[in-house]
């Protein structure tokens, strides 16, 4: 199962952001024509991730120290008690909203392949073998494939994915997509592939590539604990599912709409943009989540 995106959906709303400039009246009316419909992740009875939750991470490939500790701060920052609003832990609190879920996750065990055992061009089923290095069922292996590594469907069809075996291990993959397409799997940080070329936002840990990962790690983390086996809580066909965050593709603060991912805070001293706080006051953009209180898409700004 992979974190998956409806190109269809995007392009009707991206066009309709390309409206002739009419009066002010005549938009008003338009849109009080079209009544938005409430998001419905719909809970497929199946088995949820709860309890204390290990992450075992795999970094394949070349990964500087700083771009690890970027990541794994992250991770960290899931649990770590904030209370502020705007911090990485009171993202993940909307987590804990999901009848069935309730886990606190806890980074485990690090491997490094900086030799590249399986080459530098991997099948779905090589990140599968790569995650079975560490496979229990209280835990979850994320795997990570660093900017030199093309993995089957990264760029094209996706920019990370989660699933689980037959033994009912669930594990996680993202990849660095700052040399291969980064309009794509990095956005905001950097220009989109298609629709309006608006000036990207400034990264906030000054890593285009590995910011962009902490996004998509947010969003298959997400899914990896509300839908792990394909029938947790999901829109859609099982094969191709909207989750708690690929339902909310592209908003990251109030406003958003396609080409623009809405109103978020920006560092006085660096220009960069972000919206949640972590461990030691590092600073992430983190998408928005499906609220199934309000049956919205929650930004933390």
């Amino acid at each position: 199962m992979a974190s998956t995106y409806h190109f269809s959906i995007f392009v009707s709303l991206l066009l309709l952001s390309f409206l002739p400039n009419l009066t002010s009246a005549t938009p008003r009316k338009l849109f009080s024509l079209v009544q938005e419909q409430p998001l419905i992740l719909k809970y497929h009875n199946g088995p949820l991730l709860k309890g204390n939750i290990t992450l075992n991470l795999i970094w394949y490939g070349n990964f500087s120290p700083i771009q690890r500790s970027i990541l794994v701060d992250f991770l960290q920052s899931l649990n770590s008690h904030t209370t502020t609003s705007h911090s990485v832990s009171s993202w993940w609190q909307i987590i804990q909203k999901y009848k069935g879920v309730s886990c606190t996750l806890a980074v485990g065990n690090q491997i490094l392949d900086e030799g590249y055992s399986l080459g530098k061009s991997l099948r779905s089923s090589d990140i599968i073998s790569l995650a079975s290095r560490s496979n229990q069922r209280s835990e979850i292996t994320v795997v990570f494939t660093a900017a030199d590594v093309a993995v089957e469907g990264f760029c094209m069809s996706r920019c990370g994915t989660h699933g689980s075996t037959q033994s009912k291990w669930a594990y996680a993959w993202v990849g660095n997509s700052e040399t291969q397409c980064p309009g794509q799997c990095a956005w905001p940080f950097h220009q989109p592939m298609y629709g309006p070329q608006t000036p990207p936002l400034v990264s906030p840990n000054g890593d285009v590539g590995i910011d962009g990962m902490v996004i998509n790690l947010a969003t298959v983390l997400a899914g990896t604990v509300t839908n792990p086996f394909d029938n947790g809580y999901f829109q859609g066909s099982e094969s191709a599912p909207l989750e708690a965050v690929t339902a909310c593709k592209g908003k990251f603060g109030t406003g958003a709409y396609p080409g623009y991912p809405g109103e978020v805070l920006v560092d006085g001293t660096t220009g960069a943009s972000y919206n949640a706080v972590g461990v030691d006051g590092r600073k992430y953009l983190l998408p928005a989540m499906w609220d199934p209180q309000t049956s919205t898409c929650k930004t933390l700004v």
